[in-house]
């Protein structure tokens, strides 16, 4: 596995304490749907975590050389699982001010590594 790449993205939740228990709950692992775990797996994604601060959320993902979001061809079974989901998720979820329109996830850009650090 030496060439793993780390994939850091964010994301605002709406501001409401309800929506925001709401949110984690969903992502608890006795919560979280099944067939959306395998289509991240299936994507190519070795590991993935998101943490909460607030309303913003950071996640963290670690995907294989061969991952790549735009070449990835899901079941038609797969596909409406997730809209599913993304389409629920938005009830929780509200985009970056600089996000594109329709964008959610945005990438966050290494400013800081300690290992390259003198």
């Amino acid at each position: 596995m030496n060439n793993v790449k780390r994939i850091c993205l964010a994301l605002d939740l709406v501001n409401d304490e309800h929506l925001i228990k709401e949110y984690i709950d969903y992502h608890k692992p006795e919560n979280a749907w099944p067939e959306i775990t395998q289509n991240i797996r299936d994507k190519g994604i070795l590991d993935m975590e998101i943490y909460q601060t607030g309303d913003r959320l950071f996640m963290i993902m670690e995907v294989g050389e061969e991952f790549d979001p735009d070449n990835f061809k899901p079941s038609a079974q797969a596909q409406e699982k997730d809209r599913a989901w993304e389409q629920l998720m938005w009830k929780y979820q509200k985009a970056l001010p600089w996000a594109k329109p329709g964008e959610k996830w945005v990438a966050m850009n290494k400013i800081y590594d300690l290992k390259n650090a003198k």
